[in-house]
């Protein structure tokens, strides 16, 4: 094992950015952050009160990812700066301002959670998640954690398989779909626009499928998650009436390139109670 201390760019609490990111292969409590690694064996992060992080891994490819899945180097403070007078974040942000959107070790993990997400509530869609990774890959010597999938872990699966797991036909007949045809950890190497066109070329994957994409396999910010559950029911509080998801999408313009992290904010800043909403009036 090896060990680096990283201080990150800009603010960041570990605490808060891990607080709901535990899956099939990492998990976190009042510990460390453990996390099975793509590159191989499990890594551990914690936070110092003086802000460093501790990585350790098992060489130098486990630190850069964990870095990576961290967020390590992406300082929002720009995003934090800009709409400080937002009027839905400006309560939220002095409280949400160390808080960063994990990443997932691999773009195939990201593609999974977006294709088990759709239109279903979150807690079943994350049990469907867990039960597929936990049946398509390995676990490391001693770790009760699951490796990242990547396209290989589902080679030998057909829908069929995957849909005794829990997930819908179509959104099965999707994922095996890409896994083979699309080198979906090459996206990391493209241009946000260019991943998301592709992406959005292909069938059963719509705009907040490739948003979930985008902010958690690419760690890019400027895809928002036009159409997420918890956005609809924002904006449908903010505007007094149930919306379409497509409506979700007015929600984030003023966010423009930040529409990503804007996205996650606003959840968290909703889920808190901290997104003012007109009162209504009595009848």
């Amino acid at each position: 094992m090896i060990s680096a201390a990283v201080r990150p760019r800009g603010p960041f609490s570990l605490r808060l950015s891990s607080r709901l990111a535990g899956d099939a292969t990492r998990t976190f409590s009042s510990g460390p952050l453990l996390a099975a690694l793509a590159a191989g064996g499990v890594g551990r992060a914690w936070q110092q009160p003086d802000g460093v992080v501790q990585l350790r891994a098992p060489d130098d490819r486990g630190i850069d990812e964990l870095s990576f899945v961290l967020a390590l180097d992406d300082d929002h403070s720009e995003f934090l700066e800009r709409f400080r007078d937002d009027p839905l974040l400006r309560r939220a942000l002095p409280r949400l301002r160390g808080y960063r959107p994990l990443r997932l070790s691999t773009v195939t993990h990201a593609l999974l959670r977006a294709v088990c997400g759709q239109l279903i509530q979150a807690s079943r869609a994350r049990q469907i998640e867990r039960n597929v990774i936990r049946a398509t890959t390995s676990r490391p010597p001693a770790a009760w954690l699951h490796t990242p999938p990547t396209p290989a872990s589902f080679a030998s699966f057909s829908p069929a398989q995957l849909r005794r797991l829990g997930l819908g036909a179509r959104r099965s007949a999707t994922l095996i779909r890409l896994c083979r045809s699309l080198d979906l950890e090459r996206l990391r190497s493209q241009p946000t626009a260019a991943a998301a066109d592709r992406l959005e070329r292909e069938r059963g994957l719509g705009p907040w499928s490739v948003g979930v994409v985008c902010v958690e396999g690419l760690g890019r910010h400027e895809r928002g998650l036009v159409g997420d559950l918890g956005l609809v029911k924002l904006c449908s509080a903010l505007r007094g009436r149930w919306v379409e998801p497509w409506e979700t999408a007015e929600l984030l313009e003023p966010y423009g390139e930040w529409a990503g992290l804007a996205s996650v904010y606003l959840l968290q800043a909703f889920r808190l109670g901290l997104v003012p909403l007109p009162q209504r009036q009595a009848a």
